[in-house]
């Protein structure tokens, strides 16, 4: 305990004599930065806070007085509804597993095309980033991309989700500038061993680079728990639609699945749990990426920034 304070004195104290280091503009830039960034965590939470109360609070008392800290207004009819709804967790299955899935190839690929990019010697290395680049500006657009799917056969399938969306240039460029960063010497060290352009790859140089893996994992799968619209696109049977299409029906269209107000006979009465739905569902809804960011935080700043000091 004793430590701890000292070393937040400590710290305390070196904050203080940088502060004593800046000019009156660079305090009013510094304490203005402050200020938006406030103001944008406001923008977040307060938001978050709204959503979390109200999926709690009776539908009646949301409508007639907003929110409110009377807890003995508060239910959880609403996250009942939710859990005991089957189509829920059919989709709830469904985007965990195209998003696992997903994440797996997509981090594959784009590791191991960017490794060939990163190399000085690599020849048509030119060719490949020139096509690379244009397809990050120009596509085939989605009839087209619709026509391809339905003559390959993955129509109604989970591979017209994943795989047209596997690789992505931004995160190869990403990763291909952390192999530059990473020194020339660990690969002559490999070659003195013997070790094969495979064993350098998969036993050396992917355990160094875990920290882009990681990152570029995490956005992986929160790109595809996120998306509906290739689902909407391509998948027609309701048992393999994943839960954004189920979120979709009840925030959007207001439509939630009939078994969650079946027993509600009124029509005013079913508007309102169909607006408190709502607010249960997005929380279910953002409960794994909520429990995935913390394990993952710690990679940001080694992944992020190591892929965008080099051009």
């Amino acid at each position: 305990m004793a430590r701890a304070c000292k070393e937040g004195f400590t710290m305390a104290k070196q904050k203080k004599s940088k502060m004593a280091l800046y000019t009156r503009q660079d305090k009013i830039i510094l304490y203005c930065g402050y200020a938006l960034l406030g103001l944008f965590l406001l923008a977040i939470i307060v938001p978050m806070i709204y959503i979390v109360i109200a999926s709690f609070m009776d539908p009646v008392t949301l409508q007639n007085k907003g929110i409110s800290f009377d807890f003995s207004k508060w239910s959880l009819d609403a996250y009942q509804r939710v859990v005991s709804d089957k189509q829920i967790w059919v989709g709830f299955r469904n985007a965990v597993l195209y998003s696992i899935i997903f994440t797996i190839i997509s981090v594959a690929v784009t590791m191991l095309a960017a490794y060939p990019m990163s190399l000085p010697d690599f020849k048509g290395k030119t060719i490949f980033n020139t096509l690379f680049v244009i397809t990050m500006f120009f596509s085939g657009g989605l009839i087209p991309t619709y026509l391809l799917i339905n003559n390959l056969g993955l129509l109604d399938s989970m591979w017209a989700v994943i795989l047209p969306g596997a690789f992505s240039v931004w995160n190869m460029i990403i990763a291909r500038t952390y192999y530059q960063g990473i020194p020339r010497e660990l690969r002559e060290a490999a070659d003195v061993d013997g070790a094969s352009e495979m064993l350098y790859f998969f036993k050396i140089l992917l355990p160094v680079c875990m920290p882009v893996v990681a990152v570029l994992a995490l956005w992986q799968f929160v790109a595809m728990w996120n998306s509906y619209f290739d689902a909407m696109i391509y998948l027609n049977s309701a048992s393999k639609q994943p839960l954004q299409l189920v979120l979709r029906s009840i925030l959007i269209q207001s439509q939630p699945e009939s078994g969650m107000i079946a027993d509600i006979q009124s029509t005013a009465e079913r508007a309102k749990m169909a607006e408190l739905l709502k607010y249960a569902t997005i929380i279910i809804s953002s409960l794994p990426l909520l429990v995935m960011y913390p394990f993952f935080q710690k990679y940001f700043d080694a992944g992020i920034m190591a892929g965008s000091i080099k051009g």
